[in-house]
């Protein structure tokens, strides 16, 4: 069954890499073990004629194997269990006399012990675990057989061959595309490595394919609907192709840990000509702002149509497409957002802010960023190349943050191994635990070269991670999954075990903790409307019965979400003097016209405070983002919300800045309801209004959403989203 090649290396015959699912070695029609006698017509014997594959989405096939959503009309069944098949022959057949098999196939080089070439034998019982067939009707010239898949199958598209056994040879049906078979992960066997036991987790987390990914600012989540659109026409291909262009081999294709490691690696171009690019310049003249995305099924069907990356992506489109990737093959998966996560470059569990003498940043020196929020995603499966009880939830990244075994890549990492402190467990471990758990340190850089720790800051990292709630869009805290409550035991138990296995620096703090200052700050952003002027106010406590002078500073980023500065608006000093046991408030204009020509994708302002106590020389930093409040894209519905009746929608959107909007692309997609679709609006002037209209005919029933997005030169992360109750079509 295998075709080789010629090279040998140490005396062994090379098998080329089985690595394309796409690739195809047809088997021979006929294998004869010698010459036919004269007058012995193979057409005699036991001949098959067709081959049915129950394979519409009515049929018990893609009903029991939850496979009725994707529109395909090929035969989709997952690994583990059951389906049923009928083969017609040219007579009746006599088991007595009469052997038959069915044969699946996979890529170009297939062998049995890869799992790659899969001979069926006729059983009279099927066995949990192994593939068998079983007759269970015989009909005339007919036999309907139900096949049972191995739950450690490799998961991607088979070819299917029915072998008859003669005297003189095999007699094999030729190649035929209507009986290709796809293998899926599956969820509701017990057997397959990524098992879910809970049916409604099941149903949000491999069957839903309409999510919501949590984005903004902590004291300001903001949430975007988001289409996974894992079933429509096209996008299992395209997942089966993502692995392909990984060359990744097909023996490998069976375990979820592989598959989502490939495909964290593959879902970023950056080191492998991966699904999508990167870009967090605010320049994406070639191609499509990451905001304007409302969905992953363009970016997948222009990946395998065109064969080259998709532009551009950001780390909550990188999870979204991913999550696709991971539910359409079946391994349950959703997508997190994680608050003020922090990229530490050197995975030491320390994000180091070096400041001046003068309290003011010191960019050159800073090099660990925090963000806003990052959206990574979690995978459900065992993990048996770890100790028991770390399977479950894993985290895997696609954004290309850093490089992991010499690609951009990150996980699986066991979310029970991060939270107990076990980081020595592969896979990015370490990297993982500094993005919720590092400390922040302020170090002030004096003008002699020595550094100096003025304060750290053990729980601004990762305060708050959540994700989609199931059967509802509302979120879910699944911080506690990840960390023990601050100050607990169990915490510092976690922290410790971290540091023993090497992640952390020590930093010798002994100084800082007993540096209680006299004199506390904090303060407030006032809720921010893009275009509008806002206030902060700054509050300055003196607990003591001396009196105080404070020098202070502000700064005002426009930050990119990652919490890179992209440019200060606003810097202000100011001198403050403190009576004894007083509190003294100041207040700073924060002007629209000041941060409206700057402002980046998703509108994100950072301000920075520091302030010295002169007497004491006593440093006090606080930070904190402000995500303004942006205008929504609304969307309307009228005529029957019913399967196969036209409805129109109505997409609308008014320009509420006093400049005119130029280069307005507005995007609109719902599975099961719209395909995805884009409108150009040259201009739009100051308080004007666009409508877009288009008829929609609806084929999926249910609870389903429309989504849009309006992405322009100067306004972006603009969105909306309408629910939708579809009927089915009433009965002829």
């Amino acid at each position: 069954m295998s075709e080789t090649s010629g090279t040998t290396f140490g005396g062994r015959r090379a098998i080329p890499p089985n690595n394309s699912n796409a690739a195809e070695n047809d088997p021979p029609t006929v294998e004869l073990q010698g010459p036919v006698p004269r007058g012995v017509n193979l057409q005699d014997y036991l001949n098959v004629t067709n081959v049915h594959l129950f394979k519409e989405k009515w049929d018990t096939n893609k009903l029991d194997h939850h496979t009725d959503k994707y529109d395909s009309n090929k035969l989709i069944v997952r690994r583990g269990q059951s389906f049923y098949i009928q083969i017609d022959f040219n007579r009746p057949y006599d088991p007595r006399r009469d052997i038959f098999r069915v044969e699946y196939v996979i890529g170009r080089y297939p062998q049995e012990n890869k799992g790659t070439y899969i001979p069926v034998p006729v059983v009279s019982e099927l066995q949990s675990g192994k593939w068998g067939a079983k007759v269970v009707m015989r009909e005339r010239t007919s036999v309907r057989l139900s096949i049972q898949s191995s739950p450690e199958c490799i998961v991607g598209k088979f070819r299917m061959y029915v072998a008859v056994w003669t005297p003189y040879g095999v007699i094999r049906t030729s190649r035929n595309p209507e009986t290709d078979t796809y293998i899926l992960f599956n969820p509701w066997c017990e057997e397959d490595a990524v098992y879910l036991d809970d049916a409604k987790e099941r149903e949000e987390y491999v069957l839903n394919d309409i999510g919501v990914i949590f984005y903004g600012d902590i004291s300001d989540i903001k949430s975007r609907s988001w289409s996974y659109g894992q079933f429509e026409d096209g996008i299992l291909d395209a997942c089966l192709y993502v692995m392909d262009r990984a060359k990744m081999d097909l023996s490998g294709r069976g375990n979820p840990i592989k598959v989502s490691r490939v495909g964290s690696a593959m879902v970023n171009a950056r080191d492998d000509e991966g699904v999508l690019v990167g870009s967090w310049d605010n320049v994406y003249a070639y191609g499509v702002p990451p905001s304007a995305w409302t969905g992953s099924v363009d970016i997948l069907l222009e990946y395998h149509s065109s064969e080259n990356p998709v532009r551009y992506g950001q780390c909550w489109v990188f999870a979204g497409v991913f999550n696709t990737f991971l539910r359409c093959l079946g391994i349950p998966a959703r997508v997190v957002t994680n608050y003020f996560s922090a990229h530490d470059n050197n995975a030491n569990l320390q994000t180091d802010i070096f400041l001046e003498e003068d309290g003011n940043v010191n960019s050159k020196l800073t090099k660990d960023s925090i963000w806003n929020y990052h959206c990574w995603n979690e995978a459900w499966m065992t993990r048996p190349d770890l100790p028991v009880g770390f399977g479950g939830w894993q985290v895997v990244d696609s954004t290309p943050q850093e490089n992991s075994d010499g690609m951009y890549r990150c996980g699986p990492a066991s979310v029970q191994a991060l939270k107990h402190g076990h980081i020595c467990f592969q896979f990015d471990a370490p990297f993982v635990f500094a993005e919720v758990n590092s400390d922040v340190v302020y170090i002030t850089a004096k003008k002699d070269g020595t550094h100096v720790v003025e304060t750290v800051d053990a729980t601004h990292i990762g305060q708050l991670i959540v994700t989609k709630q199931v059967g509802g869009d509302g979120i879910k805290d699944i911080t506690d999954t990840y960390k023990f409550q601050e100050g607990q035991e169990e915490e510092r138990l976690a922290l410790e075990t971290a540091l023993m296995y090497g992640a952390k620096k020590p930093l010798n703090t002994e100084d800082v903790t007993k540096l209680k200052s006299d004199v506390d700050m904090d303060f407030e952003v006032e809720n921010a409307v893009l275009g509008k002027d806002f206030k902060l106010t700054i509050t300055f406590r003196n607990q003591s019965p001396t009196r105080y002078t404070i020098s202070a500073y502000l700064s005002g980023n426009i930050i990119f979400y990652t919490g890179v500065s992209h440019v200060e608006f606003k810097n202000e000093t100011f001198k403050v003097t403190l009576e004894p046991l007083s509190v003294k408030k100041e207040e700073v204009l924060i002007r629209a016209g000041e941060y409206m020509g700057q402002l980046l994708e998703q509108a994100s302002l950072h301000f920075f405070v520091t302030a010295r106590v002169n007497e004491t020389k006593v440093v006090l930093a606080k930070q904190k983002s402000t995500v303004l409040t942006i205008p929504k894209v609304i969307i309307k519905v009228r005529g029957a919300k019913v399967v196969g009746s036209d409805m129109v929608v109505t997409v609308e959107f008014t320009n509420p800045l006093k400049q005119t909007l130029r280069n307005v692309w507005i995007y609109l997609e719902g599975p099961g309801v719209i395909k995805p679709k884009r409108k150009l609006f040259r201009e739009i002037p100051p308080n004007s209004t666009v409508q877009w209209e288009e008829v929609s005919r609806p084929w999926v029933s249910g609870r389903r959403k429309l989504i849009a997005s309006m992405t322009s030169d100067s306004l972006r992360h603009v969105y909306g989203e309408l629910d939708l109750q579809i009927q089915r079509r009433p009965a002829e």
